[in-house]
């Protein structure tokens, strides 16, 4: 019983892909946004909504806004299963519309629940380091987006900037790494959470350049999305998503679980 269970929870078999496949991913991100529009606006625009609303509460806050948003950024992969179950919908000729999304969602699958609530957890932890850093390594307090690009961003004392990135690229990487293809693939299916995070671990050695060039893409087109005041987002979120899906399709070989 003991192996059966070892068994179970083993990764399952990923293949290397070159580098280049990134911007193929985007490419069928697009054409399945293309294909459902509305379901990929309406994933957007809530998104970009919660964005806007992080920035309306915290805007004279901005310790914690800076935060916040990027701890944002770490869940919005599991906020995403709408969008995945209507890529797979799309390759299997099935109905392509909310009826997909809802599947998921009303499922209410505790696999997923329970990787939803340790992204928010790492998110929020994330949030709290970062407003820690800002706090007490900035005085005097940084409180708008002005003073943080002022007098973080551009300080004549380099250093406080670069150390911010460095903790906050430590606590991203993982998280990248552990949900890049688990989350598609805890949709599409049957297997346990670790089993999930084992493979896009393995996904992740099996390909470090070409996943580290889709960690950049991902955050570029983010970080765009987040410099147009949420509004870019309303797109970046639904071709995000789908292109995701399809790099789990690519990276994930297909066999029985």
């Amino acid at each position: 019983m003991s192996e059966l269970l070892r068994a179970q929870d083993r990764p399952l078999r990923v293949r290397k892909v070159h580098s280049l496949r990134t911007f193929i991913w985007l490419a069928r991100g697009w054409s399945d946004f293309m294909e459902a529009p509305v379901v990929g606006l309406v994933h957007g625009a809530v998104m970009g909504a919660f964005g806007g609303l992080l920035m309306l509460m915290a805007w004279d806050h901005f310790w914690i806004l800076a935060g916040a948003l990027s701890g944002f950024l770490m869940v919005a992969p599991i906020l995403s299963t709408g969008l995945y179950a209507v890529s797979r919908a799309l390759l299997r000729g099935e109905p392509a519309g909310f009826e997909a999304v809802w599947a998921v969602w009303s499922s209410m699958d505790r696999r997923l629940v329970k990787f939803g609530l340790l992204l928010a957890a790492l998110g929020t932890g994330w949030v709290m380091t970062s407003a820690a850093l800002i706090t007490l390594g900035i005085k005097p307090p940084v409180t708008t987006p002005t003073d943080f690009l002022h007098r973080v961003v551009l300080s004549p004392n380099p250093g406080f900037f670069e150390i911010w990135l460095l903790v906050g690229g430590v606590m991203a990487a993982p998280v990248f790494a552990s949900s890049v293809v688990a989350i598609p693939l805890l949709v599409d299916r049957k297997v346990s959470v670790q089993r999930a995070v084992l493979t896009s671990w393995r996904a992740v050695a099996a390909n470090p350049i070409c996943l580290s060039t889709w960690a950049a893409i991902v955050m570029t087109l983010s970080l765009l999305g987040l410099g147009t005041l949420m509004f870019g987002l309303i797109l970046v979120i639904p071709v995000l998503g789908h292109a995701t899906w399809h790099a789990y399709r690519d990276l994930v070989v297909r066999e029985a679980v």
